[in-house]
């Protein structure tokens, strides 16, 4: 813990200007990241009397051992980087939006060459439309099966096209016009990511010109007296028309909105939000906030839209965002909403009518979000303290263990051997600063140990010389409370030779053997026994089987790479190059072993004398086929 008073910068030094502002840690980690009017002032509110503050705003401060800031030219400015920064640094005590839970998309990959429309949960990637979100996932399988009947784009898996595409034939859907079959060329990359634009355009609520044209191609069949034909237009329309009717029509036709609702509590807020295109509900999110300081509804507000819309397609931003409170001026994040989207966005609260209507209807969607939070998470809040804490106790520690590192071997009698690390952080698993360590010179789980944490530790000692800039985006710059290893004495007395070698005294070490899960400390004869069934044993176990899943997920994928390397350098006019094709073109060694001599030589690069060559050495024959 830290004395705020040993770090407050002098008054005169911070200047009355808009800017934005970092608390470090003692490691020089970035722990808040805040944006203020005026500087002076706002810096000026944490370094009160620590019994002043806020729990959490007393917490923060008193882990950090530094404040910097950075002066902008306006509040617009202010807002895009501490945005950025947010991002960046991902700090620990800011305002963290979760969603409540994982809602699914609707999402269509524009950045494949055949688009392909799927159902997606998680991260956002680049070049992706996405459409939703939607409470259901059967909800979106109900809306692409039906869609399908009007706009047959692809929606495959990549190894399914492929298959296509290496036998000639489409799938299912293909046979049943439910797909335009790109992958045998029944249409042309051009023209399938025109159905795919089109497809975009509908779930985006623009369906008008598609009716417009189904209409026409129905009349225009009928007088032509071409009733097959009128026939399908027909029933293109009427699936068209099932997919417009799933979603209920709230506002006005051609109105596109999105409609903001809050809840907010002392210590915690949760929020909700109506995506309205052309005047239907096209989709709805929830997300539940843990407060770090006391924030108003306003400011709050200015949190989520930068949540909702940071790392969105602007094409996603309607013109009209409706929120429950505005900011005291509200005009920098509107001029941010329109630097986003390209064009302007009007930003208010609804006051009467039908989107007050639905934003109360917000309203009680995102208490709905709080309770049921409340409910999963309160025993599992309870329940991560305490385990931290029984821990700190057992273990002797002065502090407890906020970020634990464990660490795992896996290997195949002694081959392909690999180290894995994983971190926990408030006894939750942060996979971002997962890593994995190739092993070269070990020659038993011992050494290889050794190996793994030496360079761990001896790539700390070097960044902590870093400047504290160059350090954010460092891979091993910030210490553990405490190190697991997934072992018994003597992995742990490993660990312990590699600490003492290189003069680290602040890090707590234990192993976690598996047969008894008892707790071995470095030094002690004798082991640490946890009640079976214990929080804090059942936290250890939970990193420890990360570590061990970790490891061997990346040994498998060496051993793999191996098994295919080993099988293919054996042949002559094979290099690593061309192995590598040959394994992506089939997928696996396994089907290139299926492949007849003919499929194999239509790889790019292999002819027909180098393909018979591949054939009979994967089939252990000199050129004749087995018996």
């Amino acid at each position: 813990m830290t004395n705020p008073a040993e770090y407050r910068p002098a008054t005169g030094t911070i200047p009355a200007r808009p800017g934005v502002y970092r608390f470090r840690d003692p490691h020089g980690r970035v722990v808040y990241v805040g944006k203020a009017k005026s500087l002076r002032a706002r810096l000026q509110n944490y370094f009160q009397p620590l019994e002043r503050l806020h729990p959490r705003t007393r917490a923060m401060v008193t882990t950090a051992a530094s404040v910097e800031w950075t002066v902008v030219r306006n509040e617009v400015e202010a807002l895009i980087l501490e945005h950025t920064w947010i991002k960046e640094y991902d700090p620990r005590f800011n305002v963290a939006f979760r969603d409540d839970k994982s809602y699914p998309f609707l999402a269509v990959t524009m950045n494949e060459q055949f688009p392909r429309m799927q159902v997606m949960r998680g991260e956002r990637r680049k070049g992706v439309r996405y459409f939703g979100p939607y409470a259901k996932a059967w909800a979106i399988r109900e809306t692409v099966d039906t869609l399908l009947n009007v706009l047959p784009m692809r929606t495959c898996s990549s190894a399914v096209f492929r298959k296509a595409e290496r036998q000639g034939r489409p799938c299912l859907l293909g046979y049943i016009d439910k797909c335009a079959a790109p992958c045998v060329g029944r249409v042309s990359a051009d023209e399938h990511r025109e159905i795919a634009e089109r497809v975009c355009q509908v779930l985006g609520g623009d369906a008008k010109p598609l009716i417009r044209d189904l209409t026409r191609q129905m009349e225009d069949a009928a007088a032509r007296e071409e009733f097959e034909v009128a026939a399908r237009a027909r029933d293109r329309l009427q699936a068209l028309q099932s997919v417009l009717e799933r979603n209920a029509i709230v506002l006005s036709p051609g109105t596109d909105a999105d409609i903001f609702s809050l809840i907010d509590e002392d210590l915690e807020a949760s929020a909700h939000v109506f995506h309205v295109r052309d005047g239907r509900i096209a989709g709805e999110r929830g997300w539940v906030v843990d407060k770090p300081e006391p924030l108003t509804p306003a400011q709050l507000v200015t949190q989520l839209v930068q949540e909702a819309y940071g790392d969105v397609e602007p094409a996603d931003i309607p013109p009209e965002v409706l929120v429950p409170a505005l900011p005291e001026d509200a005009s920098p994040l509107s001029e941010w909403l329109a630097g986003v989207r390209g064009a302007k966005v009007s930003l208010r609260t609804p006051a009467r009518g039908k989107k007050a209507e639905l934003a109360a209807t917000g309203r009680q969607n995102a208490q709905q979000v709080l309770d049921q939070h409340r409910l999963k998470r309160a025993s599992d809040l309870t329940s991560r303290s305490a385990a931290l804490q029984e821990l700190q106790e057992a273990l002797g520690m002065a502090e407890a263990p906020l970020r634990i590192e464990c660490y795992d071997i896996s290997h195949t009698q002694g081959t392909n051997m690999v180290g894995s690390m994983v971190v926990f952080e408030d006894a939750l698993p942060r996979k971002a600063e997962y890593r994995q360590f190739i092993v070269r010179d070990a020659a038993d789980d011992t050494a290889a140990m050794d190996e793994v944490l030496s360079r761990r530790f001896a790539r700390l000692l070097e960044e902590r010389q870093l400047p504290p800039d160059e350090r954010e985006s460092s891979r091993f710059a910030y210490p553990p409370q405490l190190v697991v290893v997934d072992g018994g004495l003597p992995q742990v007395e490993a660990a312990r030779r590699v600490l003492a070698r290189l003069g680290i005294d602040d890090v707590a070490l234990v192993g976690l053997a598996k047969r008894l899960e008892e707790v071995w400390v470095p030094g002690e004869e004798f082991p640490v026994i946890l009640p079976r069934g214990s929080e804090p044993l059942y936290l250890l176990q939970r990193v420890r089987d990360e570590a061990h899943r970790f490891a061997i997920t990346a040994h498998r994928r060496k051993r793999g790479k191996a098994m295919t390397a080993s099988a293919l350098d054996e042949i002559p006019g094979v290099g690593p190059a061309r192995a590598r094709s040959l394994v992506t073109h089939f997928g696996s060694l396994a089907r290139l072993r299926q492949a007849s001599v003919e499929q194999i030589a239509m790889v790019p690069g292999v002819g027909d004398q180098l393909a018979s060559a591949i054939h009979a050495t994967l089939h252990g024959t000199d050129g004749m086929l087995e018996a």
